[in-house]
């Protein structure tokens, strides 16, 4: 039996071997990790779809595969239990051995794995009237997309990984004209003028790469700067910590921006939206999930957090800190990573003022925060030292206007310098 990678999610079709967990000879369970997978910049683990011996490895660490690629073969033994397999306990020759019949019959030839481009697939696909009229519209030939439903049943979201492929293919670099075809892309000897040393691109470091790339060339990207007076909330903070630490949780400055962030989106719906390129319709999200850029040695990592909108502070503040930790230790999943909304970057930890974040695609804006900085600033009739917090919202020019945005800034600050001691109250 043939171990082959399957499908990872809606648009995830590869994904970079981090870790081969056996080797040719072992015998494994059927649900045991086998081969751990990095995609989108999540591990994820690759399990045993039967229980058996491995006989043939076909992948080593490094190596990109894609979905339907066989990652490993096994000897079938059948469902042996962990604790058998543990103790050493063989199968019997007659259950391992295939029998005469079987034997004496010629082996029938493999099918080969229809490949997504290949326009062989079944010529007349599963797909409803709708998902036609739109690939017909497109020029879409629907029989080059493999359906992920029951019966290779072609919905939306199989119509749009498509339409991504295809955009990123229009993005690979070709030869430069009336340069003898000179490709654009050259490998520098910088060791012409120099010493130097190399070492390879991570695979989530070339997610990042490229995703950067394609949200920036993708998105016309207006960045609208704020600065907000935080003294006040930074004395409530510091008043409730302690309360806060006392259930296992860190009040820090992030969960009181997302408080007031979420209170602010649910006023101005489309920063919370996206852009359906396919459809070329405006998609209002009637659910809060912030994503949160983690700095971590491996790199930038933004998981999740659900339904902001439904979570107390000190649920917020114990979320954010378990998430850090798990992107940090590289033990976020794929769906940690996904359903984003809106993202906020705060830098104020490693310090700096203002900063331009790229907005994260497929949402339309994204905020990023400094360091809090006192200033002397004029309080009424007097002049008074204030920390101020400086604060970027970059947005989607496509979706929001300059005026939207000034109005979603001035009522952000206003909510999150007004938080008060009721909302930092702890709730049971």
């Amino acid at each position: 039996m043939d171990v082959k990678l399957p499908k990872l999610g809606e648009g995830s079709e590869s994904g970079v071997v981090v870790s081969v967990l056996v080797k040719e000879g072992d015998t494994v369970v059927k649900g045991q990790t086998v081969v751990e997978l990095e995609n989108e910049k999540a591990v994820a683990p690759i399990s045993a779809s039967a229980a058996g011996k491995v006989r043939n490895i076909r992948v080593k660490e490094g190596d990109k595969v894609s979905v339907g690629q066989i990652l490993l073969s096994l000897e079938v033994v059948g469902e042996v239990s962990p604790t058998a397999l543990a103790q050493g306990v063989s199968v019997s020759a007659s259950a391992a051995a295939p029998s005469p019949a079987l034997v004496s019959q010629p082996a029938a030839a493999p099918v080969p794995e229809p490949s997504l481009e290949s326009g062989v697939i079944n010529p007349n696909p599963a797909a409803a009237p709708s998902i036609r009229k739109t690939a017909r519209e497109l020029g879409i030939d629907l029989t080059r997309i493999r359906g992920s439903e029951r019966g290779g049943r072609i919905v939306m979201g199989d119509l749009r990984a498509y339409v991504d492929r295809l955009q990123k293919l229009a993005f690979v670099p070709k030869a430069a004209p009336g340069r003898n075809d000179r490709p654009l892309l050259e490998s520098i000897d910088f060791s012409q003028w120099g010493a130097v040393s190399r070492k390879g691109l991570t695979p989530l470091r070339k997610i990042i790469s490229r995703r950067m790339c394609e949200n920036w060339t993708t998105v016309p990207h207006v960045t609208q700067f704020e600065e907000a007076d935080i003294t006040s909330l930074l004395d409530l903070r510091k008043r409730f910590a302690p309360l806060y630490e006392a259930q296992g949780a860190r009040l820090t400055l992030t969960p009181l921006v997302i408080r007031a962030l979420v209170n602010t989106l649910k006023k101005h719906p489309l920063f919370n939206a996206s852009i359906d390129d396919v459809l070329e319709e405006v998609v209002l999200k009637h659910y809060f999930h912030v994503g949160v850029a983690v700095d971590t040695e491996a790199g930038l990592m933004v998981p999740v957090i659900r339904d902001a909108d439904k979570k107390s502070l000190l649920q917020l503040s114990k979320e954010l800190e378990e998430l850090a930790a798990k992107a940090r230790d590289r033990k976020v999943s794929g769906e940690d990573l996904r359903g984003g909304t809106f993202t906020v970057s705060n830098q104020g930890g490693i310090g700096g003022g203002f900063f331009t974040p790229i907005v994260n695609k497929p949402e339309v804006a994204i905020l990023g925060l400094g360091r809090g900085a006192q200033k002397p600033t004029v309080v009424g009739n007097n002049v008074e030292i204030r920390t101020l917090l400086p604060i970027a919202l970059s947005y989607d020019h496509r979706l929001i206007d300059g005026g939207s945005a000034a109005r979603f800034m001035v009522e952000f600050v206003q909510n999150l310098t007004t938080i008060t001691e009721s909302d930092l109250n702890l709730v049971a």
